[in-house]
């Protein structure tokens, strides 16, 4: 059986990632401008200890149409889920009779930078919580409000349009908070887990074969500055853990619950691996 998935996994690398160097076609060389105003950082040096020697945004890696979406708000199908979030910011729920704004009024203030540093250490559940997780607590503890369900559509609003809030600024996750540092190293160990019937890693496409193709796409560096992002094969705004679970999905493996202690890890040390870049949501993605 272990050399019957080796064949695959050989087969799979061999036709999908390496079908000869021709096919590698590295990131454009361009530079992302919001509404010709905005410039974002996205290729920036590596934090101390980084396998690469240079971050890349994914931007750089889709099709010149692909990237002029993501630099023209009003063409950007991303900005309707910052409506959408800023609408249900301000939207009054559950039975203690606030909205978020209750507590936040100032929106543009009190979020600006907040979506940069998440995921964050969370005390009372002695884990990291991502901005998901810390908007369903706000609903139940302050709003005594339900909270989301995973993937619900109200929930990636309401994250884009938080983490818009902080477009262009860097990526930064505080390993310092609790034990963060563990669940970094937990995480490291996932990225590098070859997993599934087709026995890949995180790795194996984002690091060893980033900027070659896979079928008629370009693999990118797999930061993840530009979540949630709108994808145009969904033609919908795609969460990270969504993202995620749908990459093992792929290497033919079962994947976690969305915000259980291996995908909580995973998003902790791919945070990390993006530092710096800044922060793009709605990111355009193929």
């Amino acid at each position: 059986m272990a050399k019957t998935c080796k064949s695959i996994a050989t087969l799979f690398t061999a036709f999908a990632l390496g079908t000869g160097m021709a096919l590698a076609g590295g990131p454009a060389d361009d530079k992302l401008v919001i509404d010709g105003e905005l410039e974002i950082k996205t290729r920036v040096a590596p934090p101390e200890g980084h396998p690469l020697d240079e971050l890349i945004s994914g931007w750089h890696y889709r099709t010149d149409e692909t990237r002029a979406l993501e630099a023209d708000s009003f063409q950007n199908p991303g900005m309707l889920y910052v409506e959408r979030g800023e609408e249900i910011w301000n939207t009054v729920d559950g039975d203690a009779g606030k909205s978020c704004a209750s507590c936040h009024e100032d929106s543009a203030e009190f979020l600006k930078g907040l979506g940069a540093n998440y995921p964050k250490w969370d005390a009372d559940a002695n884990r990291p919580i991502n901005i998901e997780l810390q908007i369903n607590k706000c609903r139940e503890e302050n709003m005594q409000a339900k909270p989301y369900k995973f993937d619900a559509a109200d929930q990636k609003a309401l994250t884009t349009f938080i983490k818009h809030q902080s477009i262009g600024m860097p990526v930064e996750v505080d390993l310092t908070q609790g034990d963060m540092q563990g669940w970094w190293e937990k995480g490291k160990d996932l990225y590098y887990t070859r997993t599934g019937q087709l026995n890949l890693a995180c790795a194996t496409c984002h690091e060893d074969y980033n900027g070659n193709y896979i079928r008629a796409d370009h693999l990118s560096q797999g930061n993840v500055n530009g979540f949630p992002t709108y994808r145009l094969k969904q033609s919908a705004m795609v969460s990270l853990h969504n993202r995620f679970r749908g990459c093992i999905r792929d290497t033919r493996a079962s994947f976690p619950a969305a915000f259980s202690d291996e995908l909580m890890a995973l998003e902790v040390y791919v945070t990390w691996r993006g530092t710096g870049l800044s922060i793009e949501t709605p990111a355009v993605r193929q």
